[in-house]
């Protein structure tokens, strides 16, 4: 059998928002796997870098070589990022929160590895999504995750009754996100459209200290709302 002397792609959950605590919530064997590697493709540089620095990373920062991929890269220059890989060095990616190439652009270097029988190694670590599931106590085993809903008002409210319309009919965990920014706009869409008796659960700034996760009916919720404004959070409608 013919040694692969390509490289592996190894994929690094990275702590959710600005959590100093990095020891508690990345698994050591990760920071082991991490502080072999030079060469990685991320969101975003600067905060991957301060995430490397954080992790104790042996080597100086200077030495690193990033290759950014979000929105704004052509998806021709992908392929150019794995060529450390093609030459035998590991290589790793790095979302900007949580866990690479799910809801993230990682998912397109992921992609073009596989093109090239590159191998690809998830490793464990903090997933808003599905902690905010765990937490939630609502259907674990029939679940479904929608992203981003429409910024236009009127569509976000015709989206939101679509899934409130899923998760009844299938029995179903609609999940979904939105910028922090909007977050009470979000909020005020669901009080307005839902029923009283449909169950929303919203998992606020998962793995902080402040941290908090909310199960109840839409009815309770415009007895107590909640303020949360500019804080990632993770939305789910259960029927």
């Amino acid at each position: 059998m013919t040694k692969n002397k390509k490289g592996t792609l190894y994929l690094f959950p990275v702590t959710l928002g600005n959590n100093d605590q990095i020891h508690h919530v990345i698994p050591e064997w990760n920071h082991q796997i991490l502080h072999t590697i030079r060469y990685f493709v991320v969101e975003n540089i600067r905060s991957a870098r301060r995430f490397i620095r954080k992790s104790g990373h042996p080597l100086p920062i200077d030495d690193m070589q990033f290759f950014e991929l979000n929105k704004h890269t052509p998806e021709e220059k992908i392929a150019s990022f794995l060529k450390p890989l093609t030459k035998g060095e590991d290589m790793g990616v790095l979302s900007e929160a949580g866990t690479p190439a799910v809801a993230d652009p990682g998912a397109q270097v992921v992609q073009e590895a596989h093109r090239q029988n590159i191998r690809v190694v998830p490793l464990t670590g903090p997933n808003s999504l599905i902690l905010a599931l765990m937490a939630s106590g609502f259907n674990g085993q029939q679940f479904r995750f929608h992203g981003y809903l429409p910024v236009d008002s009127n569509l976000r409210a015709k989206k939101i009754r679509e899934l409130e319309q899923h998760a009844q009919k299938y029995n179903e965990s609609q999940l979904f996100i939105e910028t922090p920014y909007r977050n009470r706009q979000m909020l005020e869409t669901l009080l307005k459209v839902c029923r009283p008796q449909t169950q929303l659960c919203i998992a606020c700034n998962l793995t902080l200290p402040d941290e908090w996760i909310i199960s109840k009916t839409i009815g309770q919720w415009k007895k107590e709302k909640a303020d949360f404004h500019k804080k990632p959070a993770v939305f789910i409608l259960f029927s």
